[in-house]
């Protein structure tokens, strides 16, 4: 029996259905990235993802840090290695969906940033159009800068791209307020009504909201030369069951 492929955008759909997370109780599930890291790089990768962080580069600063042999969603981890679970971004796009606003995933890319400020996308993958998710590959094709972003105000990120019908803007802005409050970080920039954001065109009738990639600070873990392997859109995992960044 042949399995047909399955395209990012309905993997996106699938999971965003069964998010059941709700914010202002801090309960219910999450989709998370896990990243695989050497063990003895653990206290490095740390320092870099709370850099990240300040830096306002990270989607969250919640994460799930797992040991040799412990186990992540039935997930065993590796002898001599750490796995370190962060929140993707794509759980935003689940959250307003529960809301019920329209929400279409557009695509994941690399952002030029100059003086911390979004420019414009310099390269996208249409989650219709790929079975991999757009960040990984990009990470692996070396295309960031992101050590860059964090200590000199410029260079290249990771981001992604949704549009929500314009009628819902209003319910989105309340929805992103709320997320804001209580930590959830790491919007780019809002477009304006049937206008491209950072150089990508919306539908008509939409707006664009872009975001960093939730996986951002483990690709500047490997521009600085640590060994990193990074699962995107890896599954689902009880909010309950992460930590905070500052707690380590």
């Amino acid at each position: 029996m042949h399995v047909p492929l399955k395209f990012t955008n309905h993997r996106i759909e699938e999971y965003a259905l069964r998010v059941t997370y709700r914010p202002e109780e801090d309960t219910g599930t999450i989709i998370y990235n896990l990243s695989l890291i050497e063990s003895p790089d653990l206290d490095f990768t740390l320092s870099i993802m709370k850099e990240a962080h300040t830096a306002g580069i990270t989607i969250s600063d919640r994460l799930l840090v797992a040991g040799p042999g412990e186990q992540v969603d039935g997930y065993t981890v590796p002898d001599g290695k750490h796995a370190v679970c962060t929140m993707c971004s794509i759980t935003l796009d689940a959250l307003l969906l529960r809301r019920g606003i329209p929400i279409n995933p557009i695509g994941g890319g690399i952002v030029e940033v100059e003086g911390r400020v979004p420019r414009r996308f310099t390269s996208m993958i249409l989650y219709r159009d790929t079975t991999l998710d757009p960040l990984e590959v990009l990470i692996s094709q070396e295309a960031t800068s992101i050590l860059d972003v964090m200590r000199h105000r410029n260079g290249n990120i990771l981001a992604n791209i949704r549009e929500c019908h314009m009628e819902a803007e209003p319910l989105m802005g309340a929805v992103l307020d709320e997320l804001t409050a209580i930590g959830f970080s790491g919007i780019l920039d809002i477009g304006a009504p049937n206008f491209p954001l950072l150089g990508v065109p919306v539908s008509p009738q939409y707006v664009g909201v872009a975001m960093v990639g939730g996986t951002n600070a483990m690709a500047a873990v490997k521009e600085a030369g640590r060994p990193v392997v990074t699962r995107a859109l890896k599954g689902l995992i009880d909010i309950r069951e992460m930590g905070y960044l500052e707690d380590y």
